[in-house]
């Protein structure tokens, strides 16, 4: 079951409407969770917001947004005046382009949400859903959601569609800026061989399921023995040190050995390749 939905509305396809239903896809509800807890009463503590000056509680209703404009200085916003901010909206995901997978750029994702036909709206949605896939393209579309106007990426998956919300261009980061210290290296020869050989040994499938969340569940063993009486163990962190050779830390990672012992199997090898020459053959006496 795929739970309540975040938001109901239409997919617009051309002329044709399709209702849909948007649904999280990813959770962090399983996680270990705590509470913050008075350590001399045992009770549960609240956060409250506190005039920093005064240092008295400032109740809800006293409670209101401001912009700094200057060190000190605030514009005041009531909250209808925010709310006017806001964009209309028709709950219409309206499909505004198409574009191939491979022209997608997935470091705008932001987050990930199931989409599902809603209402009887199964026939349109198949439609769209295997229209999409045969044409291996993704829709951008545009939408209010949660307050804003968003550019979601709509593509098929299994039986049903993904539609995850994008950054704005703004909020990411210039790749060409965050690299711009990065020397201008050629590497080439036994280093990239050996590298690639390491790729190579440990090539696999992406698979979600391997994938272990082991600080969650050193929480969760973490919990049972405070439960059952056990004393916590407090590890001390492993300390790694940065490779200083690299060529020994690449030949030790492929399997070789260190460089002296990789040298003398290669020497061992190239004596093996070699044959042994004859005995020169001995003059019969006349």
């Amino acid at each position: 079951m795929a739970g309540r939905a975040l938001w109901k509305g239409f997919l617009k396809f051309a002329e044709i409407s399709c209702p849909v239903a948007l649904h999280s896809a990813a959770s962090t509800s399983e996680r270990v969770s705590f509470n913050t807890l008075n350590r001399k009463t045992g009770n549960r503590v609240k956060r409250e917001y506190v005039d920093i000056d005064t240092w008295k509680v400032v109740e809800r209703e006293d409670q209101i947004k401001g912009y700094e404009v200057d060190d000190g200085r605030y514009v005041l916003f009531e909250p209808d005046e925010l709310a006017a901010a806001v964009p209309p909206s028709d709950k219409t995901l309206r499909i505004q382009s198409y574009v191939p997978f491979g022209e997608i750029n997935d470091l705008y994702f932001d987050k990930p949400y199931y989409l599902l036909p809603d209402r009887l709206g199964e026939e349109t949605f198949v439609l769209i859903r295997d229209a999409m896939r045969e044409s291996k393209v993704g829709a951008l579309a545009q939408a209010v959601l949660f307050r804003r106007l968003r550019t979601v990426l709509i593509r098929a998956h299994g039986d049903g569609l993904i539609a995850t919300t994008l950054n704005f261009d703004y909020q990411v980061r210039s790749a060409k800026e965050a690299f711009a210290d990065i020397p201008k290296l050629k590497i080439e020869g036994e280093m990239l061989d050996l590298a690639k050989h390491i790729i190579k040994t440990k090539a696999g499938l992406f698979d979600p399921r391997t994938f272990d969340d082991r600080y969650d569940a050193a929480l969760a063993e973490l919990v049972k023995a405070k439960m059952e009486g056990r004393a916590v163990k407090v590890k001390k962190q492993p300390k790694v040190e940065p490779s200083t050779n690299l060529m020994e830390a690449l030949r030790m990672s492929a399997g070789f050995g260190s460089a002296r012992a990789s040298k003398a199997r290669t020497a061992a090898a190239a004596a093996r390749a070699v044959p042994a020459s004859r005995p020169a053959a001995r003059k019969k006496a006349g």
